[in-house]
């Protein structure tokens, strides 16, 4: 099948965003203390820890045992639906990929620290914190958008390839 990638390529592509993501966390949770603001692209991106109980935004703000379940559920049913493909659009694997490695890593956060580390600051506005797996995520968004583009004439996109 042409521009397709297999189901096992799409979770070791979320694989690695998941050990990117618990990496660079843990990194910035070692290198940043006691409210410490650190640049890393001058007057673009900075880095400074906040630990996050909530969701994007700060929504659901203590509620991190329910975001946890949650983080599971759709981690779960990503995990399920990924395997019954054969093989998946390229831009729905992607998409697929990068939802479940940010759900995944900031699940992981929830569970094992009770909060989500976020460390990635911009500077030009005012913005929330937000880390890797928070990336992860709204590019999972844009490649689900590009896949529904490019395959809005598709015939058989309904159709998956099913194993």
């Amino acid at each position: 099948m042409k521009n397709t990638l297999p189901r096992q390529s799409t979770l070791l592509i979320a694989l690695v965003i998941v050990v990117v993501d618990q990496v660079s966390k843990a990194l910035a949770s070692n290198a940043l203390r006691g409210g410490q603001t650190l640049p890393l692209l001058p007057h673009l991106l900075s880095l400074q820890l906040v630990h996050n109980t909530g969701a994007a935004f700060s929504v659901l703000q203590n509620s991190t045992a329910l975001l946890g379940l949650l983080s599971l559920g759709v981690g779960v049913g990503l995990i399920l639906w990924i395997w019954r493909q054969r093989a998946l659009p390229f831009w729905q694997a992607l998409a697929a990929a990068a939802l479940l490695g940010g759900t995944l890593g900031n699940g992981l956060d929830r569970w094992r620290l009770g909060h989500v580390v976020d460390f990635l600051a911009l500077e030009p506005i005012d913005f929330p914190i937000f880390n890797g797996a928070d990336v992860a995520i709204n590019l999972a968004v844009l490649c689900f958008a590009i896949d529904l583009w490019t395959r809005r004439n598709d015939k058989s996109r309904g159709d998956s390839s099913r194993g």
